[in-house]
């Protein structure tokens, strides 16, 4: 009787230290490097929102972040739906944005993963705002007298968008949508032939990233008529939105975030969220986000879920009413 009841005790301590086993690993954690996934190649701008803050979570978590970059293809689906379907234990983050969280799913066929069921969102970096742009001899003012000057067009307006798909591209749909105008898409091979464009006047109005647009705008080579951003972008303060210019409630914008994969403890998220929110803080960072006209944005983990909710939604239904496909 004596060496039964010792036997169950014994059973009662190895189950009470197997329970404590992963409580006391997330306690612990970061115990190796962790490796922060971007799923596109190096050099963009999605690497720059990674490394922007790898380094300083690095020296918070007291283990390093390390930045791998997964050009896998399917305009960065491929790999995020590699992450998606990782060990779900902290080790593996991924750098999610507008692309892999909103459109993509929605235009590329079977891209194998939900971006709200698979992933647990720790928290957002930034934002990043594209620019209406316009060659100098445009006599358009604003947003109201470009509107007005599309809308008495006989034929669709042309604007330059860099490339079919893009963000920037969806920004121009998104306005004519809420603008009721006709528009002709010129796409581009990225926004530097674009600008290059605008400037030589070949096309007189597009939509484009901040940070390759910036010397030509401080240069009077082109001038912005509009952010597309709901507040307006640090970079051009005295630059009015789209919203304030006629058109409410318009907004237009890349987000960047990191998210785990879907059943990655609680405790190691929100140890994740508060390294990252703190990281944000730094003027290091900030000053960083800045020079790629990106504006921080911290959150917890279920704003950062709010946000890629209503991206989502409001993405899928441009998608669906222009019958838009990823070619």
């Amino acid at each position: 009787m004596r060496m039964a009841v010792h036997f169950r005790c014994y059973a009662i301590a190895l189950a009470l230290c197997a329970l404590a086993l992963p409580a006391q690993a997330q306690s612990d954690y970061p115990t190796k490097p962790i490796t922060l996934v971007i799923p596109l190649p190096p050099g963009g701008t999605n690497d720059i929102m990674a490394r922007a803050v790898a380094d300083k979570m690095s020296s918070a978590l007291g283990q390093q972040v390390v930045v791998e970059n997964r050009a896998s293809g399917g305009s960065g689906t491929v790999a995020t739906r590699a992450v998606a379907r990782g060990p779900a234990d902290g080790y593996t983050l991924l750098l999610a944005y507008t692309s892999t969280m909103a459109t993509g799913p929605h235009m590329l066929p079977n891209v194998g993963y939900d971006a709200r069921k698979d992933f647990a969102p720790v928290g957002t970096i930034g934002y990043a705002p594209a620019l209406i742009l316009v060659h100098p001899s445009v006599t358009y003012r604003d947003v109201a007298e470009l509107v007005a000057a599309m809308k008495a067009s006989k034929e669709p307006f042309q604007v330059g968008t860099p490339g079919v798909s893009t963000v920037n591209h969806m920004s121009a749909l998104l306005f004519a949508q809420q603008a009721g105008v006709k528009l002709q898409y010129i796409p581009y091979k990225g926004s530097q032939p674009l600008i290059t464009d605008l400037i030589g006047g070949f096309v007189k109005v597009g939509f484009n990233p901040i940070p390759v647009s910036r010397a030509a705008i401080e240069g009077k080579l082109i001038r912005a008529l509009a952010a597309t951003s709901l507040k307006r972008s640090s970079a051009f303060p005295d630059l009015p939105t789209v919203a304030e210019s006629g058109l409410p409630g318009y907004d237009a914008v890349l987000t960047y975030g990191i998210v785990a994969p879907a059943g990655t403890p609680r405790p190691i998220v929100d140890k994740l969220n508060k390294v990252l929110r703190e990281t944000l803080a730094t003027d290091e960072v900030k000053n960083r986000l800045a020079q790629e006209g990106a504006e921080p944005l911290p959150t917890t983990p279920e704003e950062h879920a709010a946000i890629i909710d209503r991206e989502e939604k409001k993405w899928a239904a441009l998608i669906k009413s222009t019958g838009m496909q990823a070619k």
